[in-house]
């Protein structure tokens, strides 16, 4: 059976690339997944390159069911939540508890047909045979290709967003299939975006300089409770200056309660007086943020006034 192909990845960029000649597909939120179909046998791999075969029984069944005596497939295996977006959370709460009827793998991309490499072609030609290709298995299969969003019903990442959903993936239509990072698929977020209060920060690691990221907070009534960590979104004017406001406001004890352990290595409390903007995709069932990616400091909003905003 073929060895594992390096799969394709977006880089990020804060909007879609403008113009035709792209391709605007859902960014899910689960594990990817290449599929390895050959002589009758199924290998679902993981990006690390694991075997996960065993994990989703139903998607190597139905995968089993094509007309093809080989193939290599690009896709991810997702969970959906009651609001029906993709959600990481509910795909791990499957796995855990063994429940997996509602997982979906979604294929976007044909790398292999029938030991003809198809990774030259332009992705165009190569997701036309992959709808001919998923037509066989119906409806009902838990596989399934992805969702497209088109120029001529507005913008893409608008139409994602007011989905629910976590964004969008654009390709050049023309493209050959990238193994690795490439500019030829670019991924854009629709973030939440709301203030938290700064309650401490880690130590730098690596060529980091001042600090590695800030733990936020969030008042519940009177309770200032734990939201995550942000660590991204900062450039060294910036790491420069919260650092001098930060030294300023360090403190022995953390004034924050939180519903998951907090790692003490490295950490350092401030008195709850700064607030952050971020953004972030969603808040995860603990009260944490996901994906969180500092703006700035607000001046003009008191700590005390920061509650959560759903």
């Amino acid at each position: 059976m073929r060895g594992f192909i390096p799969v394709g990845l977006a880089t990020l960029e804060v909007a879609p690339p403008a113009g035709n000649g792209w391709i605007h597909e859902e960014k899910l939120d689960g594990y990817r997944i290449e599929s390895v179909i050959a002589d009758g046998a199924v290998r679902l791999i993981s990006r690390n390159e694991k075997d996960w075969t065993s994990r989703f029984p139903a998607v190597a069944d139905a995968l089993r069911g094509l007309p093809v005596s080989s193939a290599v497939l690009d896709g991810e295996i997702v969970a959906y939540d009651d609001k029906g977006a993709t959600s990481f959370q509910r795909l791990q709460q499957s796995l855990e508890a063994h429940e997996i009827r509602n997982v979906r793998y979604h294929v976007f991309d044909l790398m292999m047909l029938d030991g003809i490499d198809l990774r030259e072609l332009p992705l165009a030609i190569r997701r036309g045979f992959l709808h001919e290709l998923l037509r066989e298995l119906g409806r009902a299969s838990p596989v399934r290709t992805t969702r497209e969003f088109h120029l001529r019903d507005g913008d893409p990442l608008e139409q994602a967003c007011a989905l629910g959903i976590e964004g969008i993936v654009s390709k050049r239509e023309d493209s050959s299939y990238p193994s690795g990072r490439s500019p030829l698929w670019i991924k854009s977020k629709c973030s939440r975006r709301q203030e938290f209060v700064i309650v401490g920060y880690t130590e730098p690691q690596g060529s980091r300089n001042h600090f590695g990221a800030l733990l936020l907070g969030v008042y519940d009534g009177k309770i200032l409770r734990y939201a995550g960590k942000v660590g991204t979104g900062f450039d060294f004017n910036t790491l420069t200056s919260i650092m001098r406001e930060l030294r300023n406001l360090e403190t022995k004890q953390g004034l924050v309660t939180s519903s998951v352990p907090i790692p003490r290595a490295g950490l350092h409390w401030v008195k709850p007086e700064l607030v952050a903007e971020i953004a972030f995709t969603e808040w995860t069932s603990d009260g944490l943020l996901r994906h969180p990616v500092f703006k700035g400091l607000r001046l003009d909003k008191p700590a005390r006034a920061v509650r959560r905003e759903d």
